[in-house]
Formats: C-alpha cells, structure tokens, sequence
C-alpha cells in the first residue's frame, strides 16, 4: 500500500543532553525524521577560550549524525586531543575537553555569531553539513545561562554560598557538590527562537524527553512563552521519566530532585510535569508508582524505559507516540 497523500503529522521533543539525543534516534527509526522537531536546552551554553560552547545541540548533532562518542555520550568518534593535549603542556584552563574535531564545531559557531547570525540559525547550517534531517531548535537565540548556587565550602572555597555556572558544576566539579539553589539566568527576557512555538502548537505529539527535569528541560520551561505554549497541549503532551528505581541512568538527576525538595522518583517527576503533560512513561521497575503517578493527575503508561540499544530507544518512542494515540505513518 502507498504511504499517504500529504504531509505527516509532526512531532516535536523538548530535549537536552544524551538521553533525549538517544530518544531522538529512535525515534527517526519510527518516523519521517523530516516531521521531528527538538526544542533543545541552551541553558547549559557558555563561552571558552573564546569560543560559543552548545554541549547539548551538539551531542544531539553528532548523535543524529552518527557520529557521537559512544564512550562517553559527548564529543565525536574517533577524536584526537592534541589540542587539550597543548592547552594542558602550557598551563591553559583543560577541565573542559575539546577534541580537535570538536573544536572545528565551536570555532564555526563562534565566527558565524561573531558575523551576526543567530544560534538557531547556525544550528541549522550545521544541521545541514552533517546531513541531520532532524530540525533542532535552540529554545531561544538570547542568552540564557544556568546558574547553580552550591553549598557553603562544598568545593573547598572560603565564605559563603557561591554560584556557578553550569558546567563548571557539572564538568568542572564533576557534580560532586551539594547545591542549593538552580537561577536560569536570562529567562525572563528571553523570547522564544523562530519556530519553537509553532512547533509545539502544531505537533501531533509532543514528547518531554528522559532528560535532567531540574537543568536539561527546567531551562526551556523558564522561557514563559514555552510554558504557556506546552500547558495549552498538555493532552497531547507525554513525558518519559529519567529516574528509574529512584536514580537517574546518567548525571545528577535523582540527587538535584532530593536537594531542590523534590522526591527522587517517578512520582516526584510526575508532580513537576502534571501541568504540562497528561501523560507519563515510567519504567517496569517502578510499576508499584503508577497509582502515585496516576493520583497527580496524569494518565500513567508503564514499560521498559532503558536505551540500552537502537532497537530499546526505537520501542521507547513507539511507546510514548502510542500513549497519546499518534500512530506513525510509513515513511516514505
């Protein structure tokens, strides 16, 4: 039988980091990834050694390309390091590793802002040179900085509570320090970029990806316009719970939830996101919190959760498409 006359309906993914970068891939093997959307997280952005650093667009990037590290879920293949290898020889700042194809990517980025370009702009010429179908949109092209206040001496520093960027946190300390607080710096200016509200209102599904709920989708959230555009799909919304057993598969985000006041857990993921979506995927080892689930308001689908494989982050997408009754036209 021929595939259908039109269009296909959409599908778009509130995304950061590698577990959304894997549900993506799996979800390409499912649809035309021409239809797939992901507004994805720039919270966790900065700047070094002068250059526009976006780990989150680029691991779902290289992902999608076929090119990501699979050692370490960030970075490409088979990089070399003599850059960093350099960098350290000399004394330079080296706690955030760059390979040197890598950095090929930055120093793009960083030119093409410098002539004026936006960030989804470039994001998409970049798109375009790995042959990526997939559209990827920065949640904003202003800035929009995650900033974490750690715990008082936690990293060995006299005096008081001090705030951190992003990936000194998470890289530079390797998120071994107690935080406190979360700020997403820039969000109250911060203006959706072009097409991410159209994106979400006109998605057949909308998925929240298994991604850090507190620093990976929090700064998405934290653009107003975003929330208000998501809380009115919330019926066609489904999230997928990062925290299984009561830990998170990679990252700190079961220990963020405890620390923030939030139960660690499925339930405690279903009361952060029962406004925005109707609908929670949690894995079969926390089947017993399904009725906990339920109690918050959302519809609870219970089935495996764990990427392991293509074929695992394929059945997850499945999954979370058929919970809000989107079924997938055969792909041209």
């Amino acid at each position: 039988m021929p595939p259908p006359e039109g269009p296909a309906p959409a599908v778009t993914v509130l995304a950061g980091g590698y577990g959304a970068a894997r549900l993506l891939a799996g979800l390409t093997r499912v649809c035309d990834p021409a239809t797939v959307t992901a507004v994805v997280n720039c919270g966790d952005d900065m700047v070094l050694h002068g250059l526009h650093i976006s780990p989150d667009l680029d691991t779902i990037t290289y992902c999608l390309a076929g090119q990501l590290n699979p050692e370490t879920g960030w970075g490409l293949q088979s990089d070399s390091w003599q850059a960093l290898d350099m960098l350290r020889h000399l004394g330079g700042q080296s706690w955030f590793a760059l390979g040197d194809r890598d950095l090929g990517t930055h120093l793009y980025r960083t030119q093409r802002l410098a002539e004026g370009a936006t960030l989804s702009a470039v994001t998409a010429e970049l798109l375009e040179r790995w042959g990526v179908e997939v559209r990827l949109l920065p949640v904003t092209d202003d800035q929009l900085r995650t900033h974490v206040t750690i715990d008082r001496g936690a990293d060995g520093a006299p005096g008081g509570d001090r705030e951190v960027g992003f990936q000194q946190y998470f890289v530079g300390m390797q998120h071994a320090v107690a935080v406190r607080s979360v700020r997403f710096a820039g969000a109250e200016q911060a203006r959706p970029a072009p097409g991410v509200l159209d994106a979400i209102a006109g998605a057949a599904a909308v998925i929240i990806a298994p991604s850090n709920p507190i620093v990976s989708i929090g700064p998405l959230l934290a653009v107003e316009e975003v929330r208000r555009a998501l809380i009115r799909r919330r019926e066609q919304t489904v999230a997928i719970s990062p925290i299984v057993a009561g830990a998170a598969l990679r990252g700190p985000a079961a220990r963020l939830m405890s620390e923030l006041g939030h139960e660690s857990s499925a339930a405690g993921v279903a009361r952060l996101y029962a406004p925005l979506a109707g609908t929670l995927v949690i894995d079969e080892a926390d089947a017993s919190l399904a009725p906990a689930v339920e109690a918050e308001g959302m519809h609870c689908v219970v089935a495996p959760s764990i990427m392991h494989t293509p074929t695992h982050a394929e059945s997850l997408g499945r999954t979370a498409l058929a919970a809000v009754g989107y079924t997938a036209p055969a792909q041209r």
